[in-house]
């Protein structure tokens, strides 16, 4: 099964609450909000089964702080 809806997350930090998550849009980047500021993902060209089904991995680039 293939879900283009959601994707997996490698890296990033570990307290991440999901690795599994919505794309808000196919071949978008992914954006989650955590702790004062935001952990970016990118697509890459891999996929991984995953307990609901093979999903595209997006690989933790980048952090950003919310201002304040």
């Amino acid at each position: 099964m293939n879900d283009a809806t959601r994707a997996l997350l490698e890296g990033g930090p570990d307290d991440l609450p999901e690795r599994i998550v919505p794309l808000p849009d196919p071949g978008s980047d992914v954006k989650i909000e955590l702790r004062g500021g935001y952990e970016h993902f990118r697509a890459t060209p891999r996929h991984a089964d995953s307990p609901e089904g093979r999903l595209p991995v997006y690989e933790w680039w980048e952090r950003t702080e919310l201002p304040g």
